[in-house]
């Protein structure tokens, strides 16, 4: 049920609070309430009600504003920064934040690209799908080389959760034995287009060393508790009426409603968490209503702190106290530090001219990708840094898209363009960052949003090891083309873009010792034991993959350890 009255808010004392309804507050939510706890749900976007809300879903642009392309001054006033996700227009725009409501600032030197959600489900509703496990040297890697501090735990911990998310939001793959790169609990893999096929075949002749496979997504091939294996209809960012894809609206959002022990309080942001010195715990959470502007005040047992890496930290960090001088479960110091994204790199194109007889059907949500083969199992001796990446691939047939622009008149024009072009192969590496101390955020408390927040401030550069990451992917791509057989190859330009991979991670992370981490093994914070954090910001490292898959496993691994805990009493 939501709730859209406040005045009992104050009342009841719930058994636990879920701040955030994206991809880690569907899954806590789940498996919350699943145990038999109430739950309120706390979400600082408005409603979505699924499935009949998402606009323009099948509709053509003609039926949308401005065709659905971009209103330039509108975007340029109040979306500056979201306008630029690949995943936002005119149908999409409701899903995201206004920049011109919710602005942060930059440290000189930073160049950030920070992308938010704006409705209940977060970034579940437009993200890219892509879907992996980190594999066993992920866990190890800050202990081996003596970036960052150890994990808590490792992959065996790990594990059983991967396969206890993946059988239900659903994950479409191959498998392909490979140690760094485990397998999963994976519905049937999506069927390769001709090109792909004839390349795969290539790279193992020609770079053995080279994996090229399908991508594991979280879309589905086959049925799975009432959702609908995908139709290929393209439109992903758009919304799911067929539960398709996953997003907490399809999958975790309607398995918590019906235990009939949650509920969602939408337009509701959270300001601060509430510490009782006297008990060493919190106590419940301070709230802005939306709509109202009213300060509401909201008891629990525990919490779950789910609104997102640099909101997360945002929020303990605003939630000071006598006992917390410098923000809640920050007695470490580290709430705030060590925040990452991926070292994404665009790379060369690839320009093929096989199969030119041959078209594919429908929009398949998936490319290919060729698992990080660098410095694994120790250090390549033509490696100059540390870690690795993994490169996303798509294959692209030019057709009337891209040669409508071109000059001609009458027929001999119409015919040019209907007539498709040659294939273009694109490669973009996910690279590991680093965790540094210095890349943080902090608040400026002389500046508020329109959540009555103080402003963050993003510090966030990458270091030497990344910037030689990048070369090497250049070099590492150039020879994977060569070997797929691309006629010609045109090189990145070399440039470099801004962070915004929309992989942020750490500022609240997870270790073994209570002086240098904020968090336990099991997300739990060192300093009040009924607070778990187990988004993005709970992350000790960054690894390469696809990091949603990580925080959901650590999210239901973190609830089963709680839930057991107040079934005892003990929190």
């Amino acid at each position: 049920m939501t709730e859209m009255m406040s005045q009992a808010s104050t009342s009841k004392t719930y058994d636990a609070i879920v701040i955030g309804s994206g991809m880690t507050g569907g899954v806590a939510a789940r498996e919350l309430t699943e145990k038999g706890m109430q739950v309120l749900m706390l979400e600082r976007g408005t409603a979505l009600n699924h499935p009949g809300e998402y606009v323009g879903e099948h509709a053509p642009n003609w039926s949308i504003p401005f065709g659905g392309l971009a209103d330039y001054q509108n975007y340029k006033k109040d979306y500056p920064v979201q306008s630029k996700s690949y995943a936002f227009d005119e149908a999409t725009k409701p899903h995201w934040i206004k920049d011109s409501d919710e602005p942060y600032l930059q440290e000189e030197g930073t160049n950030f690209e920070w992308m938010r959600g704006g409705r209940v489900g977060g970034r579940s509703l437009m993200w890219g799908r892509q879907t992996y496990r980190w594999g066993p040297h992920d866990f190890t890697a800050n202990a081996e080389d003596g970036h960052g501090v150890d994990w808590p735990i490792r992959y065996e911990d790990l594990a059983p959760w991967y396969s206890h998310v993946e059988k239900y939001i659903g994950v479409s793959g191959q498998k392909e034995g490979l140690e760094s790169f485990p397998d999963g609990e994976f519905q049937k893999p999506m069927e390769m287009y001709a090109l792909e096929k004839r390349i795969k075949r290539r790279l193992a002749r020609h770079a053995s060393d080279i994996t090229y496979t399908i991508g594991r997504s979280a879309v589905l091939t086959e049925p799975l508790e009432g959702r609908s294996p995908c139709h290929y209809c393209g439109a992903c960012p758009r919304g799911c009426s067929t539960g398709s894809y996953f997003s907490t609206q399809s999958s975790t959002l309607p398995a918590a409603m019906k235990t009939g022990n949650l509920t969602l309080r939408p337009e509701s942001a959270v300001q601060k968490i509430i510490y009782d010195s006297a008990t060493g715990k919190a106590t419940g959470v301070q709230v802005k209503d939306m709509k109202s502007g009213a300060s509401l005040v909201y008891k629990a047992r525990i919490i779950f702190l789910n609104a997102s890496t640099i909101h997360s930290a945002q929020i303990l960090l605003n939630s000071k106290s006598a006992a917390f001088p410098n923000g809640l479960a920050n007695s470490s110091g580290v709430v705030g530090r060590y925040l990452m994204d991926h070292n994404e790199h665009s790379t060369n194109l690839g320009i093929f001219f096989d199969d030119i007889d041959r078209y594919f059907s429908g929009k398949r949500p998936n490319g290919c990708y060729i698992p990080r083969f660098r410095n694994i199992g120790g250090q390549d001796e033509d490696a100059d840094f540390l870690r690795g990446y993994g490169i996303q691939c798509n294959v692209v047939r030019l057709d009337h898209r891209f040669t409508m622009h071109q000059k001609g008149i009458g027929a001999d024009y119409k015919d040019a363009i209907r007539k498709p072009g040659p294939w273009v192969f694109a490669m973009s590496a996910f690279g590991e960052c680093l965790p540094y101390q210095e890349n943080k955020i902090t608040l400026d408390e002389s500046r508020r949003d329109a959540f009555d927040m103080p402003l963050v401030k993003i510090r966030m550069e990458f270091g030497e090891n990344e910037h030689q990451m990048r070369k090497d992917v250049t070099q590492q791509a150039d020879r994977i083309l060569k070997a797929a057989g691309a006629v010609a190859i045109i090189p990145d330009d070399g440039s470099e873009k801004p962070i915004s991979a929309i992989h942020e991670m750490g500022t609240v992370r997870m270790g073994k010792d209570a002086k240098t981490s904020a968090l336990n093994g099991w997300n739990q914070s060192h300093d009040v034991p009924n607070l778990f954090v187990t988004d993005g910001a709970a992350m000790t490292s960054s690894g390469n993959v696809n990091p949603s898959l990580t925080y959901m496993a650590f999210t239901a691994r973190a609830a089963d350890y709680a839930a057991k805990l107040w079934k005892k009493g003990e929190l």
